[in-house]
């Protein structure tokens, strides 16, 4: 070859294949304006009637629930490979108080009793019936929670196959269903919204305040002086009046029967309880259950965790026309969007992710802030670095679990029924009943 047909051979230099900023900004310039499109469409999709903060509010309350799992739980591992549930808070103390800010359950009650009661109002002016709106609301509820467990019911005997540890196996059958009770307890609390409207309507927001004195009373007789002679069933009793408390608050504000001022008095008065029962009554200061604690705020709730629900509640009513605004800005609308078509599928696979990490890391022995004990700072600041990870899973998982939360008219009934089967056989071992 000649001399000229070598040069003629030569790649141009263009500004095209330069290597400037430019270029090289180039694929993030594209991405950032295709999400822009992308959320400006949601926006403009978005009925001009929608309560954006009430969806703000949920999706932040729904995102609290895997970040306070996420970071509130870990494992212990055992010299046979086993995982054991155990927390960070056994260890810091000092943690406690993020658990305040992470549980947001309140919250979420707050908006559901907002959303169920414009829900229920629209069903009557369509004249829908009852059973037929809350059949509908129950099915939501109900198509997500029995995909996970059958789900998990048929990875159990095949992790066990594979050589998974059944105690590995337990505490794993623990993780998945710990959140689901609050399924349950939302689906009864929903079925009530019809009484709690007209409540509110003949009372106002005063149809909290028994309530609140029904779980005083509870945590009198289980705390005080004779609560040697309590049966342990009676915190049972707090169950229902503990959660729907918020609920009830959420449908008073939903119709008009609980304001500014009313949020003020929630907002103050929740706070001084809040602190009164930490200084001189002497609550566990953490939210959520310490392995080997004796006392317990979340299960069932305390009076504790309903001052928590009241100052939650009064400042979420108070900045809620902050937060409308915020959110009319499509960059941080889109996200909600996002959360709230996906809330089940959170709510149901989070731990799922957490598991997905967690099992086979066990098998490669101490993993930092996954396997290894969370009982030094190292752990957190593992764990912490974790997090993205572990979204990236649930993100992962959801795309394949949002098809429980599709209505199954087409699905035959025969798979229906096995369905079901395999999610009661899944809680009767996650139970320890088998």
């Amino acid at each position: 070859m000649s001399h000229r047909s070598r040069e003629t051979t030569r790649p141009t230099l263009t500004p095209t294949n330069i290597l400037t900023p430019r270029n090289i900004l180039a694929p993030v310039t594209s991405l950032r304006g295709t999400l822009h499109r992308a959320a400006s469409a949601v926006d403009a999709r978005t009925p001009a009637h929608r309560d954006r903060a009430v969806d703000g509010l949920r999706a932040l309350a729904l995102l609290a629930v895997p970040t306070g799992h996420w970071l509130l739980g870990g494992f212990d591992l055992d010299s046979g490979g086993a995982l054991h549930n155990a927390s960070p808070l056994a260890s810091f103390g000092f943690f406690a108080p993020l658990s305040w800010v992470l549980q947001m359950l309140g919250i979420f009650f707050l908006v559901g009793g907002y959303a169920s009661t414009l829900s229920y109002r629209r069903a009557v002016a369509r004249g829908e019936s009852r059973g037929g709106w809350l059949r509908g609301r129950l099915a939501r509820l109900g198509r997500p929670v029995l995909g996970v467990t059958a789900v998990w019911a048929a990875l159990i005997p095949t992790l066990y196959g594979l050589g998974v540890p059944g105690t590995t196996l337990h505490t794993a059958s623990t993780l998945v269903i710990q959140p689901l009770w609050f399924v349950g307890v939302y689906t009864v609390i929903t079925a009530l919204t019809p009484w709690c409207i007209r409540a509110a309507e003949r009372w106002r927001a005063w149809t909290a305040v028994p309530l609140l004195g029904s779980v005083a009373v509870v945590d009198f007789l289980r705390y005080g002086p004779f609560a040697e002679a309590v049966p342990s069933w009676l915190s049972l009793l707090n169950l229902l009046p503990g959660w729907l408390f918020a609920y009830q608050l959420g449908v008073c504000w939903s119709e008009k029967k609980l304001g500014r001022r009313g949020a003020w008095l929630l907002l103050a008065g929740g706070t001084a309880l809040f602190t009164a029962l930490l200084l001189l009554f002497h609550y566990p200061s953490s939210m959520v259950g310490v392995p080997g604690e004796a006392r317990t705020n979340s299960h069932p709730p305390s009076l504790l965790v309903l001052a928590l629900a009241a100052a939650q509640s009064g400042a979420a009513i108070l900045l809620r026309d902050r937060i409308g605004r915020l959110l009319r800005r499509p960059a941080l609308w889109a996200p909600v969007v996002v959360i709230n078509l996906s809330a089940m599928t959170i709510l149901c696979w989070h731990q799922t992710a957490l598991l997905t990490a967690a099992i086979p890391g066990s098998f490669l022995g101490a993993v930092p802030g996954l396997t290894t004990s969370p009982d030094t700072l190292g752990w957190i600041a593992a764990r912490v670095a974790w997090l993205p990870v572990l979204a990236g899973l649930l993100v992962l998982t959801g795309r394949y679990a949002r098809r429980f939360e599709a209505p199954w008219q087409r699905t035959p009934r025969s798979r229906r029924a096995l369905a079901g089967l395999l999610a009661a056989g899944f809680a009767v071992f996650a139970l320890g009943l088998a």
